[in-house]
């Protein structure tokens, strides 16, 4: 059985309450911070979308606001981080070079920067430029060059095709950017071995808990929303190990 932990309050918060050097893995999907920059572009996404992620309140910071909270977010990660663990950041392209600064700041290697592209992303403005399908994440580890790579002698490229969260994942209720669980399950099995533990600091509603558990190793959730906390407590408790 897997050793599962949730915490409902801010990350950086619950991240100082957990043992140091205890984490095999994180991977997470912070807030792209998108919501202003969307709300100024020609877009149709509000209306195609009832749960858009632009009046959600929590992607709508200022620049300098989400970038000292993402600060905050990697020097409280490395604290937890064991000596060769990995990290697994989901972004938007065009805040990647961000994230790798700050990462750096704290000590934590950059790997690479990898692709995930969408097989059947939604057709917004398809008539009027090419359809975003594509979304960026990058590979961290600490204090060590290299670690667990379960790669079982085969090529792996940095980049990954799934299609988006199926309807099944979602019967517990609607996350906006919900990841599906093929993708998150990816990088549990190849960055981490059964037993090994998997944090994830901003859990939304729960995909990483639940490829997690279903592969035989623990996990800690943090999520500060209420809803989606709920939400990815009764999907990741529901699952049959």
């Amino acid at each position: 059985m897997a050793n599962v932990s949730f915490y409902n309050e801010d990350c950086v918060s619950a991240m100082r309450k957990l043992p140091a050097a205890s984490v095999d893995l994180i991977l997470t999907d912070p807030p792209y911070n998108l919501g202003k920059f969307m709300k100024d572009r020609d877009t149709n996404l509000k209306k195609m979308r009832d749960n858009y992620f632009g009046a959600a309140g929590w992607d709508d910071l200022d620049l300098d606001e989400w970038t000292a909270a993402m600060d905050d977010f990697f020097k409280e990660a490395v604290k937890v981080l064991k000596s060769g663990a990995a990290m697994i950041v989901l972004m938007s392209i065009i805040k990647v070079e961000t994230i790798i600064k700050l990462a750096s700041k704290h000590g934590l290697y950059y790997k690479t920067t990898g692709i995930w592209h969408k097989l059947n992303p939604m057709p917004r403005n398809m008539n009027l430029h090419f359809v975003n399908s594509t979304e960026a994440w990058v590979y961290f580890m600490y204090k060590k060059k290299t670690g667990t790579f379960n790669n079982n002698d085969k090529v792996i490229h940095d980049f990954i095709e799934t299609s988006v969260t199926p309807g099944s994942e979602r019967e517990y209720g609607k996350h906006p950017t919900q990841k599906p669980e093929k993708l998150m399950s990816h990088f549990i099995k190849i960055l981490t071995n059964k037993g090994d533990m998997v944090l994830d600091p901003f859990m939304g509603s729960g995909t990483s808990g639940v490829a997690a558990v279903k592969s035989g190793r623990d996990f800690t959730g943090i999520e500060i929303n209420k809803t989606y906390f709920k939400i990815a407590k009764k999907r990741i408790n529901g699952v049959k190990q």
